[in-house]
């Protein structure tokens, strides 16, 4: 089985996106959010079938772990209720998207997180997504704010509530940030990636780990500058007379294939070890084009491992050892989901 561990689900009904429009709008104007709007199954059904299980029969795939559309999180948008409600809905329609594709995905949550309130927040709406949905993961945003990184960093006690809950369940936290409203950046073209690099080097200089030694944190997008910069950071290491970066942090962080071309890919299976990478594509997503250098997507990225110059074994730890491992949940969640009827369509 490939197991792709970083999809979200931006084929949303329309509807659920235009309630979001509504709620904030109503936040802004101090008035009660409308109701939420009602999507049946087969509206579900409709927005995944020619899209995310279409692409994952084309290019090999076998299952993703989906999470709400990491952009349209918005934690910066209205007040800690409004993002409660709004993680609730996502939430909530992932689990829908499981159960009537049991074998084709396994959700990850939406932290309701709100700038400048505790992460404690999140833990109800944690819970609920491990426990009652049987999601294997959370998204944790490093910055709420939305590109002015106004919270404490991730090295600061004002995480630790987050990550005591996320050991304590024994599932990992993928570290993504939403859209940029600062205009000083590019949401994917900038802002994600700065996020993947700064969540690394706050982690590098902090007792995170030494904290939380069975904490494990991915690190999206290849881990934005980190492999490609490796000397950097070992000699910043270095500098600062920590240990060696091996020992210090790749306990705990894995980083994802999201790289959209070859070199990339090579360039991050020689610099980080096999064990520490995990499949990605993030389709449909961040670049959903055709590279007219291949003729194939950008996001089709099962393509470029299979050209890395790897063993069978270590190609299969990328594809799904890994994954098995770092979601501790994931294969007995896999057995229950595979062990469901899917649900049928309306006649």
């Amino acid at each position: 089985m490939i197991i792709d561990c970083h999809g979200h689900y931006t084929t949303e009904p329309p509807q659920h996106l235009q309630w979001r429009e509504q709620q904030t709008e109503a936040h802004s104007k101090r008035k009660p959010a409308p109701p939420r709007p009602s999507i049946s199954d087969d509206e579900i059904r409709e927005t995944i079938m020619g899209s995310q299980v279409r692409l994952q029969s084309e290019r090999g795939t076998g299952l993703t772990i989906f999470s709400p559309r990491a952009a349209g999180m918005g934690h910066h948008l209205g007040d800690a209720s409004t993002s409660e409600a709004w993680s609730s809905a996502c939430n909530e329609l992932i689990h829908r998207v499981c159960r009537l594709f049991p074998r084709n995905f396994i959700g990850a949550g939406m932290l309701p997180q709100s700038p400048g309130v505790s992460p404690r927040n999140c833990i109800t709406e944690l819970e609920r997504c491990v426990n009652e949905y049987g999601f294997v993961g959370v998204n944790l945003n490093p910055d709420p704010s939305g590109g002015y990184w106004t919270d404490p960093p991730l090295s600061d006690p004002h995480w630790y509530p987050v990550y005591e809950k996320l050991v304590e369940l024994s599932v990992p936290a993928m570290i993504h940030v939403s859209y940029a409203c600062n205009p000083a950046y590019h949401t994917t073209g900038s802002h994600y990636l700065n996020g993947d690099t700064t969540a690394f080097m706050q982690l590098m200089t902090s007792s995170v780990f030494r904290d939380f030694p069975d904490l494990k944190l991915i690190i999206p997008h290849g881990g934005g500058a980190v492999p490609y910069h490796w000397g950097r950071f070992r000699g910043l290491a270095q500098a600062m007379k920590l240990a060696d970066l091996t020992e210090h942090l790749l306990k705990n962080i894995y980083f994802d294939t999201c790289v959209y071309h070859l070199p990339g890919q090579e360039l991050l299976a020689k610099v980080i070890p096999v064990d520490n990478i995990l499949f990605a594509s993030e389709m449909i997503g961040a670049v959903p084009g055709v590279d007219p250098e291949t003729g194939h997507n950008f996001d089709d990225t099962k393509r470029y491992i299979d050209q890395l110059p790897l063993s069978a074994a270590d190609k299969a730890k990328i594809f799904e050892g890994n994954a098995r491992r770092v979601f501790s949940r994931l294969t007995q969640q896999i057995e229950r989901q595979s062990a469901m009827a899917p649900v049928e369509a309306s006649s």
